[in-house]
């Protein structure tokens, strides 16, 4: 097998790597779910960002003290595989593909159903398979020139951001004045409580899912012991500012949270803020939105299953294997693309519900594999102390647990069997757990 085979080039500066990993959270998810945000927290929508930031940052930490101890692609599969043990990784890889394997999906399916609502002569099918074909081309092509586009692609969605910030500015100093901009009403009020800010906080955090992907891109980062783990706080710092920042200026022009239908909410706050011309505009940033993060949730899909190919986890020579000239897994690209059109057949919450028990295993298991090293590492004691190797990780594994008790019911029982899938998978490879897994050999070359 030729060197273009099995390895990846390293092309990214942390500039582009947080970038994607922006796109993959999608600074506008604050606006598209700020009505059900402010539902369950009584119109204290900032508040439930600012904790959930918090939260997220404690696992953010543990992320990248694992990456750069092991600054491979795999992501949580890689850490809780060096950290703890080669069987649970292979389960947490597992739960992790529900996450990424589905993802692409959803964001796919949420894009095609908001240009069918503007042009519904145009079956929703059409979109979708316009999105999967597009951002499977651009993945497939090469990782440089999809993080081009990405670039140029999250500007406009940050400029959608900003003036929606700033129209809801000016629209708040016209009603009510100056001293209207700093009010505390959006943070509490005599409707929220600690316990529906939680309930939102809980929601919330799904809008970070994603912050992580960044570390699937570690062998085609440049320096990437030094910027994979800067890429990962600042993704997660940066996206959770946005976030707490525009639910604040919305909250302001619309206090509480009785909405004539929430899950469009923001809709009808940016026409208010904008009339029907900024409406337009709102509605391309979205639509742009998920395409950006699209190309995103694609390319660290398919970096997954090429690490788990690479592995022997997952058969190699399909999914291993690197495109000769484009050297990028371009059948883990395509297969990506192929389960999105199982879109066509659901619907965005049913689609949703199998990725989130994923994602919070994987966080849960990263927090504990830094306890793991802290407890037969000595470098990783010496360097990060009680507090960086075992407060912060032990609090993020414990938020992460939390979160994961608040999913929707059948979210976990589909979970539990994929798992359940895992297992039978790992007893297999494992002969009856008579062996250990398939171990891979990830090149860390500058």
């Amino acid at each position: 097998m030729s060197e273009t085979d099995t390895q990846l080039e390293r092309t990214l500066t942390l500039k582009a790597v947080v970038l994607f990993g922006l796109a993959y959270m999608t600074p506008l998810i604050v606006l598209g779910t700020f009505g059900v945000v402010a539902e369950a927290t009584h119109g204290a929508v900032p508040t439930a960002y600012l904790l959930t930031t918090l939260a997220m940052l404690f696992t953010a930490y543990s992320y990248g003290i694992m990456s750069r101890r092991f600054p491979a692609s795999g992501s949580a599969y890689t850490y809780v595989r060096n950290g703890i043990d080669d069987r649970v990784g292979f389960m947490v890889g597992w739960g992790v593909l529900l996450d990424y394997f589905f993802l692409p999906m959803v964001i796919w399916l949420i894009g095609a159903a908001y240009l069918n609502a503007r042009f519904p002569e145009v079956p929703s099918w059409v979109f979708l398979l316009g999105f999967i074909g597009l951002t499977t081309a651009l993945n497939a092509y090469g990782i440089k020139l999809a993080a081009r586009v990405n670039s140029l692609l999250m500007v406009f969605q940050v400029l959608v951001v900003a003036f929606f910030v700033l129209l809801s500015l000016r629209h708040v100093f016209a009603a009510e004045g100056a001293e209207a901009l700093l009010s505390t009403t959006p943070f509490f009020n005599d409707q929220s409580n600690l316990s529906s800010i939680a309930a939102g906080a809980a929601i919330a955090a799904y809008s970070f899912l994603g912050f992580d992907a960044v570390t699937t891109l570690t062998e085609e980062t440049i320096e990437p012991r030094r910027n994979i783990p800067r890429a990962i706080m600042l993704t997660a710092l940066i996206g959770g500012g946005i976030y707490v920042a525009v639910g604040y200026t919305t909250q302001l022009v619309h206090p509480g949270a009785i909405f004539d239908d929430a899950d469009s909410a923001a809709f009808e706050i940016a026409r208010t803020i904008g009339a029907d011309l900024f409406g337009a505009i709102f509605l391309a940033g979205m639509v742009l939105a998920q395409f950006t993060s699209g190309i995103a949730a694609q390319a660290s899909a398919s970096r997954l299953l090429y690490a788990m190919g690479r592995d022997a986890v997952l058969p190699r020579r399909l999914f291993g294997k690197l495109h000769p000239n484009f050297h990028t897994p371009v059948f883990n690209i395509v297969l990506t693309g192929a389960i999105g059109i199982v879109a066509i057949f659901l619907d965005v919450l049913s689609a949703a519900s199998f990725i989130n028990f994923g994602a919070f295993i994987a966080f849960t298991m990263v927090n504990v594999s830094v306890l793991f090293m802290y407890r037969r590492d000595r470098p990783t004691r010496d360097r990060y102390g009680v507090i960086g190797g075992l407060v912060i990780p032990g609090i993020g594994a414990l938020v992460n647990l939390v979160l994961l008790t608040q999913l929707d019911s059948h979210a976990v029982v589909l979970g539990l069997i994929w798992l359940a899938l895992g297992l039978a998978q790992l007893t297999y490879l494992t002969r009856g757990f008579t062996r250990q897994p398939p171990q891979v050999q990830f090149d860390d070359a500058e």
